[in-house]
């Protein structure tokens, strides 16, 4: 794997004094998003999600200082450190030979992840939850649809792809494309790893680009 990938789980057993340290932490800009959100679950998956990106690029880089993002055009962040950790760590491409860090960073109720890589990557975490036959038709072909409705647990099949199908919109930057039925057919130049924790009852996929 050219990614370094990080996850936290059992957010229910978030401590009410847990949030709040977490949220006092965070950077303003980072904070006043996290206490935007009015039900106290939406506040971990920000804060929190956050803090475990902090944490890998504090464990992979030695960076240290809280990152802000820029966002492109389609919605997909990249880091901004101030001029010092950029010149340091040769962030700017175009005056350095060495790539600059991608992440990516995707959250449900069930668990938070993060990608580190110094090559684009997307990253979904989807909890398994009730299966749609009206979703599934609407966002998988003919052989994916016949795969999850045949399946004893189509819920299961279902979360996969359609993990796989965000993870491949996240790395690509672009939105969520007009043609999902046949998105995994169209980039087929992309690396998919997916990860089923049942028992913790989630789904997780990570997009990379072939090299």
């Amino acid at each position: 794997m050219n990614y370094r990938l990080f996850v936290k789980e059992n957010l229910e057993a978030i401590s009410s004094e847990e949030l709040e340290r977490a949220l006092a932490s965070l950077p303003e800009w980072r904070r006043e998003k996290a206490l935007r959100f009015k039900h106290r679950q939406g506040r971990i998956e920000c804060a929190f999600s956050y803090l475990l990106l902090c944490q890998a690029l504090r464990e992979v880089y030695g960076i240290t200082e809280h990152p802000s993002f820029l966002i492109g055009e389609h919605g997909k962040p990249e880091l901004k450190f101030n001029d010092n950790v950029n010149d340091n760590l040769n962030l700017k491409p175009q005056t350095s030979n060495l790539k600059p860090i991608c992440f990516n960073i995707s959250h449900c109720k069930s668990a938070l992840a993060v990608a580190l890589s110094t090559s684009p990557v997307g990253i979904d975490v989807e909890c398994i939850g009730r299966y749609s036959e009206s979703l599934a038709r609407h966002v998988l072909n003919d052989n994916e649809f016949a795969e999850v409705s045949q399946s004893p647990n189509p819920q299961i099949p279902f979360t996969r792809l359609w993990t796989q199908k965000e993870a491949v919109v996240k790395l690509t930057g672009r939105g969520i494309d007009d043609d999902l039925p046949n998105l995994l057919l169209k980039y087929n130049n992309v690396s998919l790893h997916t990860e089923e924790h049942l028992a913790q009852g989630y789904i997780l996929s990570v997009a990379t680009f072939l090299d």
